[in-house]
């Protein structure tokens, strides 16, 4: 399933929202349609709370089904909320915008180049799966310049055929380029996604959406 939406007057929904297979993370200021959009397509409960007091969750926190990740200025009551969904990391790093530093599905997650060895390791071992640091698209903010989920990979039309190789190598699964909301191929700000559907901004273009469900196997 996939629908149209945005986020008080913002197509990039993917900036105030994080998601994986069963929970959503929302803005407090998110409106009810929106939050009942995001459930029902993606077939998630949701938790609403600010992280480090910013309304920006999709760019401070990533998630698979193991773990989310969440940076480390974030506050102790936001912490505890997201804990009693899911495991939480707080990553305690100069790169702690964990959304827009990590892509991670449930069978591999790609880095930050940045990221030291030390928050590598805490990283994988959170996520529980494989870690590996690269580029992509000539931006080190991998999870801004991508999008994933247990289906497929959506990256940035920049992206080299090596580091395409190396997403379908460590996520374990196809991997294909485009644009959303109207040829932006900075792609995580433009959607939610997990294996079950797609929330993408609403200036995305039919020829867009047919790509985004190509990619995602939303059939």
């Amino acid at each position: 399933m996939m629908r149209l939406s945005r986020y008080g007057g913002n197509p990039n929904i993917g900036v105030y929202s994080a998601a994986n297979e069963n929970l959503a993370i929302i803005s407090p200021d998110a409106s009810d349609d929106y939050v009942r959009s995001v459930e029902s397509t993606l077939k998630v409960i949701s938790i609403k709370t600010t992280v480090a007091g910013s309304f920006v969750v999709g760019s401070l926190v990533a998630m698979n089904s193991n773990c989310a990740v969440v940076s480390g200025l974030a506050e102790e009551a936001e912490t505890e909320m997201i804990s009693s969904k899911i495991p939480v990391l707080t990553l305690h790093s100069k790169y702690n915008a964990a959304g827009n530093n990590i892509l991670a599905n449930d069978f591999g997650a790609i880095l930050n180049p940045n990221i030291s060895d030390s928050d590598a390791d805490s990283i994988e071992k959170a996520l529980n799966v494989e870690c590996v640091r690269s580029m992509i698209a000539g931006m080190d903010t991998v999870g801004s310049a991508c999008k994933a989920t247990n289906k497929g990979v959506i990256c940035h039309p920049n992206t080299t055929a090596e580091e395409m190789k190396l997403i379908r190598k460590v996520m374990k699964v196809d991997v294909k380029k485009t644009t959303l909301n109207h040829g932006s191929g900075l792609l995580g700000p433009c959607l939610l996604a997990n294996s079950k559907g797609a929330v993408v901004g609403d200036i995305t273009t039919p020829i867009e959406m047919g790509k985004l469900e190509d990619a995602l196997n939303l059939f």
